[in-house]
């Protein structure tokens, strides 16, 4: 019962008096969509889910993979209003090429990505991809829309069990707690050109961008079905393919600027 009181008095105050807000909003690309939380209360369920998740996988200590994930993570987040400061990067210990970010600056990646992102630029693709989700604000359209759809009451009220589970899902933990939830095309294509968008502002290249989907896209083809999850919530088509070349004179001039500014990353070699 609190939890449900909590959501109507969360729709009383945000649905109902329009000349307070509006819950739908404009994406990056122009998409209508559903945003019924505030941006802090998102973020905090992030940080929990980041925290719960610390505790039951292993963190690898390597210090240089620590230290080259940290270098291209602080790169991108730079190009972010606020910049790097306050962002938590962790590499955990897992074969399995994945990574992912969430509200609340956090950032996870497997020591498995390596496999499939051999060069910094490589590794900022995916970066870049992951924190685009988290500033297009994909987390809450997501759990807006489940809750409107299917209202589950008290998710972000602490919640546990499967109700907390989909919640880590619907936050972009998906692969990590065992429930693959993709995000929908549009997410994915705005997260794609926005990622791409950040890579070049950081300085890195954007054309290897298309090479690691390649790079994805061979080594899911040589494994067990299942085995990538990255690459089965993250699908690498030809239309993915097709959406990063036609942006890619606008990223490389993006990038070109970059090396103006003097942003050059120099986070070694793989």
């Amino acid at each position: 019962m609190r939890a449900a009181q909590a959501l109507a008095a969360l729709f009383l105050a945000v649905v109902v008096p329009g000349c307070i807000t509006s819950p739908v909003a404009q994406s990056p690309l122009g998409r209508q969509r559903l945003l019924l939380y505030p941006d802090a209360e998102v973020a905090q369920a992030g940080v929990a889910s980041f925290e719960k998740m610390k505790h039951e996988q292993p963190v690898d200590r390597d210090p240089v993979l620590e230290a080259r994930v940290r270098c291209v993570a602080d790169a991108i987040t730079a190009q972010l209003p606020g910049g790097s400061r306050g962002w938590e990067v962790v590499v955990f210990q897992a074969d399995e090429p994945n990574a992912f970010a969430l509200p609340g600056r956090k950032i996870g990646v497997n020591s498995g990505i390596f496999s499939v992102a051999r060069t910094p630029d490589q590794l900022a693709t995916v970066l870049g991809h992951e924190v685009a989700h988290v500033v297009a604000q994909h987390a809450n359209e997501r759990i807006s829309t489940e809750v409107a759809t299917q209202s589950l009451l008290g998710m972000l009220a602490g919640g546990s069990g499967p109700e907390q589970q989909q919640l880590q899902a619907l936050l972009g933990l998906g692969a990590q707690v065992g429930l693959l939830m993709p995000w929908s095309r549009d997410q994915e294509r705005e997260a794609d050109l926005m990622g791409l968008d950040l890579m070049a502002d950081a300085g890195f290249d954007p054309r290897q961008s298309l090479e690691l989907w390649r790079n994805m896209s061979e080594v899911g083809a040589a494994q067990p079905a299942g085995f990538l999850s990255f690459l089965s919530t993250h699908p690498a088509n030809d239309t993915r393919m097709q959406d990063l070349s036609a942006r890619m004179p606008e990223a490389l001039a993006r990038a070109d600027a970059a090396h103006a500014r003097g942003r050059l990353p120099r986070c070694g070699d793989r």
